[in-house]
């Protein structure tokens, strides 16, 4: 019998994990730029005067100590994020099915066209999904590592879990647009409206 001190996690654990630990570190980013704006200063304002003297005006110590966490913790959240879209990807790409291994790529390849998941029900202008190309009435086919198959219970909580996990990085989509497949790509960002796509996407059902 062999022991292993330290079997494999849960992928759904491990994507939860990765969550709280985002939120740590958005948290302590949200302390620590109180700290700037405390003082009046962003990360690049010059901390020494006209005569090349430390400004009087700020605290200097609790400012510099400031931004070097403040470019330590940016690095980390960098890195969970980018780990917590591949957690993600492989608990909702490829859905467990009883023992029987993927099918996704068999049934494409047999013929089985994949089918619209959601639809996307107004885009805002000037938006990331305005930006991307995406159109009001778009049905969307595959949205980074998810299709049809990654949605289960009519909710599409794991698009909102992708797209929270790809902040300011592209995701390839492939949409059905007056019978015919696009594929775009769509960067979540901030942009100055809500949310970090710009878009309303409700699910979609094919009823024949």
């Amino acid at each position: 019998m062999s022991t292993t001190p330290f079997p494999a996690e849960n992928p759904r654990e491990r994507a939860n994990q990765l969550m709280e630990s985002r939120s740590n570190i958005e948290a302590e980013l949200e302390a620590h730029f109180s700290i700037l704006k405390a003082n009046d200063v962003t990360m690049e304002t010059p901390l020494i005067d006209r005569e090349g003297f430390p400004r009087a005006d700020v605290d200097i110590y609790a400012v510099r100590g400031a931004r070097k966490r403040i470019v330590e913790l940016r690095n980390d959240l960098k890195a969970i994020m980018a780990e917590m879209a591949t957690a993600l990807e492989s608990i909702y790409a490829l859905p467990e099915a009883n023992g029987v291994g993927s099918t996704s790529s068999a049934e494409e390849e047999g013929g089985d066209q994949p089918k619209p998941f959601a639809r996307v029900d107004g885009v805002a202008p000037n938006s990331p999904a305005s930006d991307a190309g995406l159109q009001r009435e778009d049905l969307i086919i595959k949205f980074g590592g998810l299709s049809h198959r990654s949605f289960t219970n009519g909710s599409l909580q794991p698009l909102v879990n992708l797209v929270g996990a790809n902040e300011n990085r592209p995701i390839a989509i492939e949409v059905l647009r007056s019978d015919e497949n696009k594929s775009l790509s769509l960067t979540p960002r901030k942009w100055g409206g809500r949310g970090l796509l710009g878009c309303h996407i409700i699910p979609y059902s094919q009823s024949l």
